[in-house]
């Protein structure tokens, strides 16, 4: 069975998914196992296969790369954990394109300074193009950007996010280091075992069993401090 999806993109767009003499089309159509059709009169894209699953994968990846990413990074997708997330300016701006521009200022941030910063503490990748604002990265890092920038839309101010993103990032390294320090427990168990059996001379009858620790408790998550501010940066 044939599954089939069409989406339309920015005209500005098709070039950066075609790419040089049909490079970039070509290669995400071996990787996803997927046919593309474009339009680029219309910016209409088809894309087929006979998996389903592919096709989604597909989907996100040109849905990214018409949203402003690079396809490389747009391609990151192919990759389980990673996932696309996209937010609505207008959502939060109402039709005033004023509104909108200050809106995406705030995101962005004088020469991009407020946008590499949630990159840098989330490990994302974003995007403002247009009318959205495009996440890529892991699923649990996307989240955690998505709502920082809800936050700045919202009109939280720049540092209780920053702050509420480093806490975060430090909840994060915790989690990473006691994860570590678990399975090395686990491993220095095993080779201990293995140690003293094979000085007895014995073997072993059933696999030496795993010490578990809960270090997975979650904590209630904080709101951001939600204040007012302004900004004058406009998306360049």
């Amino acid at each position: 069975m044939e599954y089939s999806y069409e989406l339309k993109i920015p005209k500005e767009r098709i070039a950066v998914l075609i790419g040089k003499s049909g490079e970039m089309k070509k290669k995400i159509e071996e990787e996803t196992g997927i046919h593309i059709d474009v339009d680029s009169k219309e910016g209409d894209v088809k894309i087929s296969s006979d998996d389903s699953l592919s096709l989604f994968i597909a989907k996100d990846i040109i849905r990214a790369i018409s949203r402003g990413f690079n396809p490389e990074i747009a391609k990151l997708i192919l990759k389980g954990d990673y996932v696309l997330e996209i937010l609505q300016i207008e959502e939060y701006s109402g039709k005033s394109k004023k509104s909108a521009m200050r809106l995406k200022g705030r995101v962005i941030g004088q020469d991009g300074k407020s946008r590499g910063k949630i990159e840098q503490l989330t490990q994302t990748h974003i995007s403002v193009y247009g009318k959205t604002i495009g996440i890529v990265g892991r699923a649990e890092d996307t989240s955690i950007a998505r709502r920082a920038i809800e936050s700045l839309l919202s009109g939280s101010t720049h540092t209780s996010v920053y702050r509420w993103l480093e806490k975060k990032q430090n909840e994060r390294e915790r989690e990473k280091f006691f994860e570590h320090r678990t399975d090395s427990k686990e491993y220095s168990l095993k080779k201990n075992a293995e140690k003293k059996d094979k000085k007895e001379e014995l073997p072993l009858k059933e696999p030496v069993e795993k010490v578990s620790e809960d270090v997975d408790k979650k904590k209630p998550e904080e709101n951001i401090e939600e204040s007012s501010e302004n900004s004058t940066y406009e998306d360049k």
